[in-house]
């Protein structure tokens, strides 16, 4: 693991952004913003799976206008999500929205940056300049021959000078793609470039199924180098997937501490009993719990312990039988039929214990 980036540091409410904070996680509502009651619901959904900030979107002067209604109704930081019309910005900000974020290809040109960038400036609230590689401006893609990582890190920097020159630096960049190593490169690039504070994001990745692995593998790569301040796992459906995905994906960084971890062998030709229905009925267990706590479903007795040694409870199945265990230490065995009902009671001891202490 490389150490972190060193970032200035924003903040977005009362969230800490870069400067050696945590990495915060982040996700968009897919509800109408005109719809208080939908939005405001959504937020607080997000928020109990452990997102940080939220993201709205703005299309049009209604939305905008509305934005106070779900300001006022929940207590996660929002961002205004702007396209085409800077004056969306300028409402938003006067609803008392959080943040901005700006995407540089479309917003109609440093004018209109400088007018959005003057009255956050003035209200204190920072900018996240949202580069998507499908929406680079024309003159962008014809210096560079096309969507290259030299285009995404350029179209961000012509809109951080815009901003500089306003004496404005309350603000973070991202430069998104569906292509990783595109997307890669990019971060690589402006990290070298800025000390801005960077959202990382792999846009438009798709379903839960083959979006989680893109983003797995781009989030993931650029963290592990020690790149990212933000980020958000784009995914098509539910955005509460996204943000656990988010911060399943920072557990297995090291990153953050983020409820139970499941660990669970692949089976092999030594395992006889149904471990993929005993994993799948302890994973269901688990959802929703908040505590930290590693929980080992493993096929056989041979290794189950030592493998999962680090765990703080576990099964190993065997013949008709099986093994609990403590920290890789057999405490008893019991019959194949009660592994499940014993595993959950020692996970509630463990609870219980903790609460205690």
């Amino acid at each position: 693991m490389y150490e972190r980036r060193a970032t200035r540091q924003i903040h977005i409410g009362n969230i800490p952004i870069g400067g050696g904070a945590p990495i915060s996680v982040q996700s968009m509502c897919n509800t109408k913003t005109t719809d208080t009651e939908a939005t405001v619901q959504q937020i607080r959904e997000l928020a109990a799976a452990g997102c940080d900030i939220v993201r709205l979107a703005v299309p049009d002067m209604a939305a905008a206008k509305n934005l106070g209604n779900i300001v006022r109704q929940v207590k996660t930081p929002l961002v205004a999500d702007i396209h085409f019309d800077y004056k969306l910005a300028l409402e938003a900000m006067a609803q008392g929205v959080a943040a901005l974020r700006i995407n540089p290809g479309n917003i109609g040109g440093t004018e209109r940056v400088k007018k959005a960038g003057a009255a956050a400036r003035e209200g204190g609230i920072p900018i996240r300049i949202g580069v998507n590689a499908g929406s680079l401006d024309h003159k962008i893609l014809t210096k560079y021959g096309g969507i290259t990582a030299e285009a995404l890190v350029a179209s961000a920097m012509e809109h951080v000078h815009v901003l500089e020159k306003l004496d404005f630096y309350d603000m973070k960049i991202s430069l998104k793609a569906h292509d990783v190593p595109l997307t890669l490169a990019a971060y690589r690039l402006m990290s070298e470039r800025v000390d801005y504070p960077l959202h990382l994001g792999i846009t438009e990745a798709g379903t839960a199924g083959t979006g989680i692995i893109k983003s797995s593998v781009g989030v993931g790569a650029l963290l592990a180098e020690g790149i990212g301040d933000t980020i958000r796992i784009s995914l098509t459906g539910d955005p509460v997937v996204e943000v656990r995905t988010a911060n399943e994906i920072l557990k297995a960084l090291g990153l953050k501490e983020y409820g139970p971890t499941l660990v669970a062998c692949p089976t092999c030709g030594r395992t006889s009993i149904n471990l993929v229905e005993i994993a799948e009925k302890v994973e269901e267990r688990l959802r929703g719990m908040e505590e930290p706590i590693e929980v080992a479903v493993m096929g056989c007795v041979v290794n189950g312990p030592g493998e999962a040694r680090g765990a703080d409870v576990g099964i190993a199945g065997g013949n008709g039988e099986g093994l609990i265990f403590r920290k890789g230490e057999v405490i008893r065995k019991v019959k194949e039929e009660e592994l499940l009902p014993e595993l959950f009671r020692e996970i509630d001891a463990i609870l219980e214990e903790r609460k205690s202490s």
